[in-house]
Order: structure tokens, then sequence, then C-alpha cells
């Protein structure tokens, strides 16, 4: 299993001591979130520019934003954007993906559509086009939403066959599920009031392994453990691990405190 941490808070000096710290205490991602406007009092930095930061300020760790919501951005800004920071980083970013939260005012406010069936035909789009643009090769679209002619795109990724992309998947829906394992990982959701837990991880890890090999296909999981209990927090990390979880991202999006998260990010990730 590995291990990374969400920075979701602080200034942006902050949070690249913060990434720069993470990657010396051990951990094997930093991560950052991608939000444009929630609440007027709160600070909101651009992802691109930040992961870039974290990048530069790092050596060794696995960089994203969980989630981005592509049906909000431009497929092919986001395509050039990633091969950059892919270079950047020396093939060392994952795009992180979803349908997004509508309560981020980067939708209605500035007129984007927020119902579900848009989002999701739009983030369908755009994974396509972004596997296309990246193959370097002409690529030209027709869809519902967008349409353009064929175009080269250069450099192509560090990484091979391409940049990995880790897809939310609700719990029980085929469709949504069905688009995660199109792609390189499983950022886990429930439809409905069901909670996470092990033994859903365990069934969705079933269906992934019907259809699909789980070679090289990360189950992402995320949550809040104590800082000055090791022993706890590899049993937690265990527990996940024995479920099918192949990555553990330390969060917390409630109430975030510079100070305490980097208590919790120099104890380092659990170990055995």
């Amino acid at each position: 299993m590995k291990f990374g941490v969400i920075i979701t808070g602080g200034s942006v000096h902050e949070q690249i001591d913060l990434a720069r710290t993470a990657e010396a205490a051990g951990w094997d991602g930093v991560f950052t979130w991608d939000g444009i406007h929630v609440g007027d009092s709160m600070e909101v930095h651009d992802p691109w520019v930040l992961m870039s930061a974290f990048a530069m300020a790092t050596q060794r760790v696995r960089i994203g934003a969980i989630i981005q919501p592509l049906a909000r951005r431009r497929p092919w800004k986001v395509a050039r954007e990633a091969v950059t920071l892919d270079h950047v980083s020396n093939g060392r970013f994952v795009l992180c993906v979803g349908l997004g939260a509508v309560d981020d005012s980067g939708w209605g406010k500035v007129g984007e559509p927020t119902d579900r069936r848009t989002r999701a035909e739009k983030l369908d789009e755009t994974l396509r086009i972004l596997t296309g643009l990246w193959t370097g090769e002409p690529f030209g679209f027709s869809g519902q939403h967008y349409s353009f002619e064929p175009m080269a795109f250069r450099p192509i990724p560090v990484q091979r066959p391409r940049i990995p992309i880790w897809v939310v998947g609700a719990w029980p829906s085929p469709r949504s599920m069905g688009r995660a394992i199109r792609h390189d990982g499983l950022l886990p959701n429930v439809v409905g009031e069901g909670e996470l837990s092990p033994q859903t991880i365990g069934r969705m890890r079933d269906w992934v392994a019907e259809r699909r090999s789980l070679d090289g296909f990360e189950i992402v999981i995320e949550g809040t453990t104590p800082i000055d209990d090791q022993r706890a927090v590899m049993a937690e990390a265990r527990r996940w691990a024995d479920a099918g979880a192949t990555w553990w991202i330390e969060s917390n999006w409630e109430s975030f405190d510079p100070a305490v998260a980097r208590r919790r990010i120099e104890a380092g990730p659990p170990r055995q």
C-alpha cells in the first residue's frame, strides 16, 4: 500500500513547504484539490500552479489534485496543462477526475451546467479527448459537447502509455464504475445513504476484477488517522489494504490547520 496526503489549506508558501516536508517524512504522494470559489471567506488557489510548485519542491512523490471536475474545463487546455505538469514533475503527475461538487460557485454562478447528466457526458468526452491528444498523433473529435478537426499535440507525456487517470466510481452504478475501469484507478464513492467500508471496497474490487486486470489498477481511499498513535494508524491502513485498497490518502476537509497538518505529516505514513 502507498500513502499520500491532501493539503487542503494554508498559504501558498505553507503548502509548498508541507509538500517538501511530506516527501522528507516518507509519504508517497502529495495532493491538492480543485476549486474556484467556495464561499467568500475561503482562500482558494489554482491547482495547476500549486501542483507545479509541489513538483519543483520535490523529487519523488506523486503529484495530483483530488479531484478535478473536468466538465468545467476545456479539454484541450487540460491536455496541454497535464502534459506540461507531467514534464515538470518528470513523470510523477496523476490526473484525478470526477463530476465535481456543485456547491463550488465555479459551476452555476458562472454559467456552467450543473445537472449530473450533462457533467457526466462532458467528463466522458473529455477523457476520450485527453487520451487521443496525448498520443501525439493527429486526433480529431466530434461529440455532443466538443468538436474539432484533427490536430497533433507535442510533446507527448513522459509516462507511458499515458498519464495515469484515477476516476471517481460511485457504487453500485455500472456507468460510473465502468468509467473508472476504463482508466487507471478508482476513487471510490457510494450512491445514496450507504457508507464506504472495507466490505464495500472488497465488493468493488471483486467487481473490477471480473471486468479487467487489477495489475497496475489503483484503488484509492482517503480518511483521517491519529497523529500520536502509529499502531492505530497501521491497523486502520491494514483494514483497507486487506479489502483491496492500494493507496491511503490522509485528508482533513473539515478544519485544516497548517500546524496540525505539519505534525501529522512529520509523523509519517504507517509503515510495517
